[in-house]
């Protein structure tokens, strides 16, 4: 079990996993539909079933890409950790279960699963033909909030929308990030990201352009429900860590990368659905 906790990297759904908590919670307390600890589990499940998919699916398709690349030869599959099949057949078991759960959810959830697994995975063939794969990542994860949605109430709204096209617009800016390490590998080998394509330092200015837009989208939610001063303290907090991520990367230094992609990301995330649901709480003890 831990070489495919390693396979995965299954700490780093904690990217997405606070904005489905944010999605549910935002359900439960926007509409009549009471909190139900089964819908919560379930969703939980989901969430990680889906990742499980889609990153040991994208591990199992970029096995050769990786093995090319010095920073990536080391992944579990070009080191011989894991077979390729193996992961092939752990994609496919995480499939089955999170479609098993969304059948114990709803008949929308259920019927939505395909398209969510079609997003999920074939994220992992983008590059190969598009430098906008960033943000076909993005609207992976900015799923989950109006997944979590429909989890307890099984209809669509506007306002988990919002939280949606603040995570496409995070992720994809972070994720450009992360590929400025790639940007040399990948125009040798005619694989197609933003920094291959327009270079660091404007790669870099597109992923301050989608923040600018994932601030905007974050902000949009306090305008349109209840939320008060505690939710606008939990955007600031992220606002600050955006910032702080763009000072940690320079088109000439990339050292820390790995700081601005996981350290900060992860903790932005956290702590704004903390924001979020103390805002929640402080309004019931009201």
């Amino acid at each position: 079990m831990k070489k495919y906790f390693s396979l995965v990297l299954f700490a780093h759904t904690v990217f997405a996993m606070p904005f489905a908590v944010i999605g549910f919670f935002l359900a439960v307390s926007t509409t009549e539909h009471e909190f139900n600890w089964t819908k919560l589990f379930l969703m939980l499940l989901c969430m990680v079933f889906v990742r499980n998919a889609a990153m040991a699916f994208n591990r199992y398709l970029d096995r050769d890409i990786d093995a090319k690349n010095p920073r990536t030869a080391i992944r579990d599959i070009p080191s011989g950790r894991i077979h390729p099949n193996q992961a092939l057949l752990f994609t496919l078991i995480n499939c089955i279960l999170f479609s098993v759960c969304t059948l114990l959810i709803n008949q929308l959830c259920f019927y939505l699963s395909p398209i969510a697994l079609a997003v999920v995975l074939g994220y992992s063939y983008t590059k190969r033909f598009t430098p906008l794969c960033h943000l076909i990542l993005g609207l992976g994860l900015a799923l989950a909030p109006i997944g979590a949605y429909l989890v307890v109430t099984g209809t669509f709204a506007m306002l988990p929308i919002y939280f949606s096209l603040a995570i496409l617009f995070w992720v994809s800016g972070f994720d450009i990030i992360y590929a400025l390490q790639d940007e040399e590998f990948d125009r040798n080998n005619n694989l197609n990201s933003i920094p291959a394509w327009l270079g660091k330092k404007n790669a870099l200015n597109v992923s301050s352009a989608f923040h600018v837009l994932a601030i905007v989208f974050v902000i949009l939610p306090y305008f349109f429900s209840e939320l008060s001063w505690c939710y606008l303290a939990g955007v600031l907090f992220f606002i600050l860590l955006l910032i702080h991520q763009h000072e940690l990367v320079k088109p000439d230094d990339l050292s820390k990368v790995d700081r601005a992609f996981f350290s900060t990301n992860g903790i932005a995330s956290v702590v704004f659905a903390i924001f979020f649901l103390l805002d929640l709480y402080l309004r019931n003890q009201l």
